[in-house]
C-alpha cells in the first residue's frame, strides 16, 4: 500500500495527538481518533479510556515513544513504534490506520509485537 509522505505525517500526528490525550486524561480527545468500528465497540469514551488503562497501559502511560517505518496489516497500512513502559521494558507497538471517507484517518486497532518478530515494513 502507498503512503504518500503527507499521510504518514499525518498518521504519526494522530497517533503523537491520541497518546498526549491519554497522557492528560482527555478521553474524548484520545477516543475521538479512533475509527468508527472501535468507537461503536465501546460506546463511550469512559468506555474506552478503560480498556487502554488496563490492557494496554504501555500506551495509556509510556515513558518514551520512537516511531519506526510502516507496514500493512490485512490491508491496512500500520505504523510501527517501539514504547518503553513504567518499568523501563521496551514493546514494539503496531498502530493499524484506517482512512475515511473525508480522507482523514483514524486508528483502528492497535496491538504489541515481540520485539524479536521482525515486521515487513514499507
Amino acid at each position: 500500500m502507498y503512503l504518500s509522505e503527507y499521510d504518514k505525517a499525518e498518521i504519526r500526528r494522530i497517533i503523537e495527538t491520541q497518546l498526549k490525550a491519554f497522557g492528560e486524561d482527555n478521553q474524548i480527545q484520545a477516543f475521538g481518533f479512533a475509527s468508527p468500528k472501535i468507537q461503536q465497540q465501546f460506546g463511550t469514551p469512559e468506555n474506552f479510556l478503560k480498556m487502554v488503562k488496563t490492557q494496554y497501559h504501555p500506551v495509556y502511560r509510556p515513558r518514551a515513544v520512537m516511531f519506526r517505518g510502516f507496514t500493512t496489516v490485512n490491508h491496512f497500512p500500520a505504523q510501527i513504534l517501539y514504547i518503553m513502559d513504567s518499568k523501563g521494558e521496551v514493546i514494539q507497538v503496531v498502530y493499524v490506520m484506517q482512512q475515511q471517507s473525508d480522507r482523514s484517518w483514524r486508528i483502528h486497532g492497535c496491538f504489541f509485537v515481540p520485539l524479536d518478530e521482525t515486521l515487513n515494513q514499507l
